[in-house]
């Protein structure tokens, strides 16, 4: 929780115990298990605000711009500023030093800014197109798969450079793998569930679209990250949960759309 979003919450070192002290080598490794809870998390969240819109008879796209807005806000646009670095080094280095050089920049180029601009624009459209219970499960649906992938990314590809969040936070352990793909495969089957139970019958939503969905769009970043880069930063991790995050919306959107 207090890697993944903003929230006030004290950090009990494990090499310390001591609050906000220096965590153990590897600790952060080992808790990305955890990490599609954190996702339902800010789902569940961005999913009140797309509720409360609703309630407030606003437009579908203003309450699906409401919801994401409010994962933004929880997370501190985490995600979002990982991508918007990785199409500005992506896009304008020319060799993986200054590619790196680029991505480390704070400033935000043109490449950047699309990166941005169509992110939420997808991502809004996707979740316009949906019924409201069917929206609130499918931002939680893909706040937990988008961030379960991002485990066998960091596992997949060596750190980019020696310093920096990517290197930093070590490569999880298989079985932290599989405990997070049991997780995110759990929570967002529970949200899919809880679609039919609602009565959106017209919305039969197969758990293994949309879970291939996240680890396709995560297996790209990845291909795309060792060709350009040669391995993993924290802004790739980014990225790849903003890819992985519009494919399982988009692909629920489809399917929505399909069953009408």
């Amino acid at each position: 929780m207090v890697f993944l979003t903003r929230l006030p919450l004290p950090a009990i070192a494990p090499l310390s115990g001591s609050l906000n002290g220096p965590l153990a080598e590897g600790a952060a490794a080992r808790a990305m298990g955890w990490f599609p809870l954190v996702g339902a998390l800010v789902g569940l969240a961005g999913g009140a605000a797309l509720a409360l819109a609703a309630a407030l008879n606003l437009p579908p796209l203003a309450g699906a711009l409401l919801a994401l807005a409010a994962t933004v806000r929880l997370t501190g646009g985490l995600h979002e500023d990982g991508a918007a670095d990785v199409a500005d080094g992506f896009g304008g280095g020319r060799d993986t030093a200054r590619k790196l050089e680029i991505m480390r920049d704070s400033r935000v180029g043109s490449y950047g800014v699309l990166a941005l601009v169509f992110s939420v624009a997808i991502r809004a459209a996707a979740l316009a197109a949906l019924p409201v219970p069917v929206a609130v499960a499918a931002l939680v649906a893909a706040g937990a798969l988008s961030r379960c992938a991002l485990t066998a990314l960091a596992l997949a590809l060596p750190p980019a450079r020696r310093d920096g969040l990517g290197a930093a936070q070590g490569r999880p352990a298989a079985s932290t793998v599989l405990l997070a793909l049991i997780l995110g495969l759990a929570v967002a089957g529970a949200a899919l569930w809880g679609i039919a139970r609602l009565g959106a019958d017209a919305v039969a939503l197969p758990l293994a679209a949309v879970f291939l969905a996240s680890l396709t769009a995560v297996w790209a970043m990845a291909a795309l990250a060792r060709r350009q880069i040669g391995g993993q930063t924290g802004d790739v991790f980014g990225a790849a949960q903003q890819l992985a995050e519009a494919a399982v919306l988009l692909t629920l959107a489809a399917l929505a759309g399909g069953a009408r």
